[in-house]
């Protein structure tokens, strides 16, 4: 049986070290790779929030007005607008790697375009909601 050897300093330095943060600069895929992972995160908290709205409606017309005034202070529909537009980057991230998955988009101008128009789309889409939410009233 080989006889396992406690590492020296000079051992130690000539091992090979991985790549690092300080070594990679960052790239368009991989924003949007940790923002994919950071609104999926939110998506949690948001669904919670979705859960007291409708406990709240189940309560009754008083839990509900509170829940409803939550929700309509201007710190409410803040979070709100970012929990609509956590789910539309989520799912335009999705999609992104659903078009990975069919074996399209490798190449570095493709990859690059998926990336900026993740957030495109997902920051048009979320305005475009909310405009036609207001607008219905």
């Amino acid at each position: 049986m080989a006889e396992a050897k406690a590492p020296t300093p000079q051992r130690a330095a000539a091992r090979p070290l991985s790549p690092h943060l300080q070594i990679y600069k960052l790239t368009w895929t991989m924003a949007m790779s940790v923002i994919h992972r950071l609104t999926g995160v939110a998506l949690y908290a948001g669904t919670l929030l979705l859960v007291y709205w409708l406990v709240a409606l189940a309560a009754g017309p008083e839990a509900f007005a509170t829940a409803q005034d939550v929700f309509g202070s201007a710190i409410g529909r803040f979070v709100l607008f970012g929990y609509t537009w956590a789910l539309l980057h989520h799912l335009a991230g999705g999609l992104r790697h659903f078009i990975w998955d069919l074996g399209y988009g490798y190449d570095l101008k493709a990859r690059m375009g998926l990336a900026r128009g993740t957030l495109i789309v997902s920051l048009v889409l979320t305005v475009l909601v909310w405009a036609v939410g207001l607008s219905i009233g």
